[in-house]
C-alpha cells in the first residue's frame, strides 16, 4: 500500500507517512497489519478535515544529533580526539540525514566511495554503530543500521620497525638537535605507549618506586599499568623539575590545545638520521618487536602493550626464535 513501508528493509518495523494541509507527516508503528489500519485512519481524518491527534514520534531524530550523543559518551569512556575527527566528517555526509531512514546499503555505499583502505571503513562502520547504539539506549532510534554492514577484510600490513642500529642512530641525531625530547622518544620506545596515552599522562600517574605508569584513559576504555625498565626510569627522572605539580603533564604537548604533534622535531631527525617509511606509531612496533625478538610470549607481549586481543599480539611471534624453537621441538623423538 502506498504510504506504508518497512524501514530498515526486512526490520519488521513499518512507518507511515501522508499529507495533511499541506504538511508531510511520517509515523513509526510497528506491525505491517497496523500500519495498514493506521494510515487508512489518518488519510481518513485528513479528508474529513478533523484535527490530527499530537504525535508521539512526529520529532525527526537526525543522524547529526546521535552524533553528538556519541561524542559526549565518548568523551567519558574513551580517548575522544579520534571520535571527534570521525564525528565532524560524518556529519558533513550524512549529519542531515533522518537517522531512522539511514539504510545499511546507503552506509555500506557511502564508506566505499570515502573510504581508501579496509580498515579505515571499518573505523568509521564502528563510529557509526556507537552512534546508532547510543541512540537505541536513548531511545531515539530503534534499529541500527551500520550492524547490518558487512566487515572488511584487513591486511596485516607492513610492521615497521626498528633496528638497534636504527634506533642508536635516530637517538643520537635527536640528543643533538631536540635533546628536550630525547626523554619522550626513548619512552615511547621503551613503553609502547600510544601517543593520546603518554601525552595526557600527568606525575600523578607515575610510580618510579614501582616503575610503572597508570593509565586511567586507553584507547579501548580499560585501566591498565605500564611497566619502566631502566631506560623509561632515567629518561623520565631527567624531566623532573623543582614544584611540578601531580596534575602537570610529564610530557608538555606542542600544537594546539588538546592536539598531540611530534612531527614538527620528529620528522627532521629522521631525515637527518637516513630512516624512512617510519611514522611515531612505529614507536609501538617496535617495543612489540623487540619484545618478541627477546623472547617474550604472545600473552606477555598483549599484557605489555594492552592489546584488547591476543590476535594483535600475534602479529609479531614470528619474531621470537623462543616460540619458533618451541614449536619445532615438539616433534623430537627424544632418540641419541
Amino acid at each position: 500500500m502506498r504510504g506504508v513501508y518497512e524501514n530498515p528493509v526486512d526490520s519488521g518495523i513499518w512507518w507511515i507517512h501522508y499529507y495533511a494541509a499541506g504538511k508531510r507527516h511520517r509515523e513509526k508503528v510497528g506491525r505491517k497489519s497496523d500500519a495498514i489500519k493506521l494510515y487508512q485512519s489518518r488519510k481518513a481524518d485528513a479528508a474529513a478535515g478533523r484535527k490530527l491527534p499530537e504525535l508521539r514520534n512526529s520529532k525527526v531524530v537526525t543522524v547529526s544529533e546521535l552524533i553528538d550523543d556519541a561524542l559526549e559518551f565518548a568523551a567519558q569512556h574513551k580517548d575522544n580526539r579520534n571520535y571527534k575527527s570521525k564525528g565532524e566528517i560524518v556529519r558533513a555526509a550524512l549529519g542531515s540525514r533522518h537517522a531512522a531512514e539511514l539504510t545499511p546499503q546507503e552506509l555500506e555505499r557511502w564508506l566505499r566511495e570515502h573510504c581508501k583502505t579496509a580498515a579505515t571503513a571499518n573505523r568509521y562502520k564502528a563510529f557509526v554503530s556507537l552512534c546508532y547504539r547510543e541512540g537505541v539506549r536513548n531511545g531515539k532510534v530503534s534499529v541500527n543500521p551500520a550492524r547490518l554492514v558487512r566487515q572488511r577484510k584487513e591486511g596485516t600490513g607492513r610492521l615497521r620497525f626498528f633496528s638497534r642500529e636504527e634506533y642508536a642512530a635516530l637517538h643520537k641525531v635527536i640528543s643533538k638537535r631536540f635533546p628536550e625530547h630525547l626523554a619522550e622518544f626513548v619512552v615511547s620506545v621503551h613503553t609502547g605507549m600510544r601517543l593520546s596515552e603518554q601525552y595526557t599522562c600527568t606525575w600523578s600517574q607515575v610510580h618510579l618506586d614501582r616503575k610503572t605508569i597508570e593509565l586511567t584513559k586507553t584507547k579501548n576504555g580499560s585501566v591498565r599499568t605500564v611497566h619502566l625498565n631502566s631506560d623509561a626510569v632515567a629518561a623520565i627522572e631527567s624531566l623532573r623539575r623543582p614544584k611540578q605539580h601531580a596534575s602537570d603533564p610529564v610530557f608538555p604537548r606542542e600544537g594546539n590545545k588538546g592536539t598531540f604533534d611530534t612531527r614538527s622535531w620528529f620528522h627532521p631527525s629522521m631525515e637527518d638520521a637516513g630512516i624512512s617509511g617510519y611514522v611515531w606509531h612505529c614507536n609501538r612496533h617496535t617495543f612489540c618487536s623487540w619484545l618478541a625478538m627477546a623472547g617474550a610470549s604472545i600473552k606477555e607481549i598483549q599484557e605489555a602493550a594492552g592489546h584488547k586481543s591476543i590476535t594483535m599480539s600475534a602479529r609479531y611471534s614470528h619474531l621470537s626464535p623462543a616460540h619458533r624453537l618451541s614449536v619445532v621441538e615438539r616433534i623430537a623423538s627424544g632418540f641419541k
